[in-house]
């Protein structure tokens, strides 16, 4: 894949920016795909149900509404996801267990790290659009990211 520099050179009037905000925590820096989203707060239920479907060609894009109070990420959702094909992961919240994420083939990016799970209470709403940093996410659309940022377009850049 090449860079988001680069996409954005190539493709300035197509490419939305991501207020830079994300901090990579993954295995592979340069991801991209199409995005599914999710909308929770401080419940990671969706993103268990999401990471356990085929994901080959995808970025789940999960507005956790910027909590730094709890993680709705760790190794096990982020392996499963890896497993199941996942291209990434962009949490507008945290994560935990980074030293196992950074292992695996998965691109995930992150507004921090904290150690507390996140309650199951099944409450969230998935595919719908969501807006945070300065960018509204739409199912269906395209995402790239590296260690330079987060773009995002309408239509496929590569």
């Amino acid at each position: 894949m090449i860079s988001t520099p680069d996409l954005c050179d190539a493709h300035p009037e197509l490419v939305r920016v991501v207020e830079p905000m994300f901090y990579n925590y993954g295995g592979r820096e340069r991801f991209g795909g199409q995005i599914v989203t999710i909308k929770c707060f401080e419940d990671n239920s969706l993103v268990r149900e999401m990471v356990g479907e085929a994901g080959r060609g995808k970025v789940l894009v999960v507005d956790a509404g910027g909590s730094m109070r709890r993680a709705c990420l760790g190794d096990m959702l982020a392996e499963k996801a890896c497993n199941n094909g996942w291209e990434g992961i962009i949490m507008y919240g945290c994560i935990r267990d980074v030293d196992e994420i950074g292992k695996l083939n998965l691109g995930v990016q992150a507004l921090g790290t904290h150690p507390m799970k996140t309650e199951k209470k099944g409450i969230g709403d998935k595919n719908l659009d969501v807006t945070f940093g300065g960018v509204t996410f739409r199912p269906g659309e395209y995402l790239y990211a590296d260690n330079n940022g987060v773009i995002v377009s309408s239509q496929a850049l590569i």
